[in-house]
């Protein structure tokens, strides 16, 4: 399962990357604008499209069709990489065919159902997001949902990734990839924690006492 880190910090990005544990990058408009205050949220886009030669989800910053296509036409001219997540409302639909046809890698947000991703996947979404921890906080089982989506698009033969965006917990990714996932979106605190576990510390604790149980080897004199 692939891992894309959401953020728009370009220190985490690039720790992500240099411990060869991300996929791609997830950023939204406000984590852009959260992370440069006054400047232009596209300059950092850029930078980290550039940066990194990896899938950089972006998403726009709009519900209006118009809008969404001259938005998404301008943020496909930064970078190749770049793939835009547009959310899907009924007039976005439209919108998301349009950049399709026209050679842009779209993907669809706010996916909760199976029936939502079939219909971003037909309308030209190569990739479609389904929010788990919205899901998991209403009490809505979100693994059951992302193996209901990864079962219509085995049926029906569609070529289409989904991404399970967020899990909560470690037990929630896994869940998800079981259930048929083909990438998860994880924050940089989140990718972190993964890499802990108290029987882990535990064994470091009794390797590095053994070691210094151990004495010194002697140098044999030359």
């Amino acid at each position: 399962m692939k891992i894309f880190v959401a953020s728009a910090s370009p220190t985490d990005i690039q720790w992500a990357v240099e411990h060869a544990l991300a996929d791609g990058v997830l950023t939204t408009p406000g984590a852009l604008a959260g992370e440069r205050p006054g400047a232009d949220p596209r300059e950092l886009l850029g930078e980290i499209c550039r940066a990194h030669p990896l899938p950089v989800l972006a998403s726009v910053a709009s519900v209006d069709p118009q809008d969404i296509y001259r938005e998404g036409r301008e943020l496909a001219k930064l970078a190749d990489n770049v793939v835009l997540t547009v959310p899907l409302v009924d007039d976005a639909v439209i919108a998301i065919r349009r950049l399709a046809a026209e050679g842009v890698r779209v993907g669809a947000t706010l996916v909760f159902s199976a029936p939502q991703a079939l219909l971003a996947a037909k309308a030209g979404a190569s990739v479609v997001s389904v929010p788990i921890d919205q899901l998991d906080a209403l009490g809505n089982d979100s693994s059951a949902a992302v193996g209901e989506v990864r079962a219509l698009f085995d049926r029906g033969d569609i070529e289409c990734d989904l991404l399970a965006a967020f899990p909560a917990t470690g037990s929630s990714l896994t869940r998800c990839g079981l259930a048929g996932a083909d990438a998860t979106a994880v924050t940089s605190a989140m990718l972190r924690s993964l890499l802990v576990h108290p029987l882990t510390d535990r064994g470091i604790d009794g390797f590095l006492r053994e070691l210094s149980s151990r004495g010194k080897p002697r140098i044999a004199p030359v």
